[in-house]
């Protein structure tokens, strides 16, 4: 299992992690929630290809991968989501959806977003739905060397933010007069000579 090989690497760094398990869980939010562990550092691997090689994409499991920026950030010309039967092979000891952020384990690339890069703290399934590993940021990019950039967009379930529908042009002109309208008469009423002031004293 890949648990196995991910804990046999770690041991061989000498960096400290911990492991711990969980009722089982899919999604990387759920994952989370299972395990007691704020979104914000739970990392969510998504496979992807850039070009024509397989990457894994690392980014919270708040947010969403932002395909458009992952493509101009990392210099790609074409970027896509991979389909299961194009990673089913290289993933062949971890449960379905459950890959590590480790790209150098699998002969791939790892691109992290600068949001999880920022966090003192990363956690990540161990090829399992049932078990979560978590170390130390620092510690993981040390071993991994992932490439940093700003890939997500999100929050994750959002829902898309609406832009105001423009006025029509008469009620603009119509709100417009109002405003001239409503300026006349308060200077009309502040208005005052300074004979006015003079002899008011």
């Amino acid at each position: 299992m890949a648990i196995r090989r991910i804990c046999d690497f770690l041991a061989g760094s000498g960096m400290s992690y911990s492991i711990s398990t969980h009722a089982r869980a899919y999604t990387a939010q759920e994952v989370a929630e299972a395990s007691h562990v704020p979104g914000t550092y739970m990392a969510k691997t998504v496979i992807v290809w850039i070009d024509d090689q397989l990457a894994l994409a690392v980014i919270p499991a708040t947010r969403a991968l932002d395909l458009d920026s992952l493509r101009s950030q990392s210099g790609a010309s074409k970027v896509r989501l991979a389909d299961e039967s194009e990673f089913v092979n290289v993933f062949t000891d971890c449960q379905l959806g459950t890959a590590p952020p480790f790209g150098n384990l699998f002969g791939l690339r790892t691109l992290v977003d600068l949001k999880l890069a920022l966090q003192e703290l990363i956690a990540f399934n161990a090829g399992t739905h049932t078990e979560v590993i978590r170390m130390k940021y620092s510690d993981y990019s040390s071993l991994v060397k992932p490439l940093v950039l700003h890939i997500s967009a999100g929050p994750v379930g959002a829902a898309p933010r609406m832009r105001s529908r423009p006025r029509p042009n008469h009620f603009i002109a119509a709100r417009r007069r109002e405003s001239e309208e409503t300026f006349g008469q308060v200077q009309a009423e502040c208005a005052y000579t300074p004979q006015q002031h003079a002899g008011s004293d």
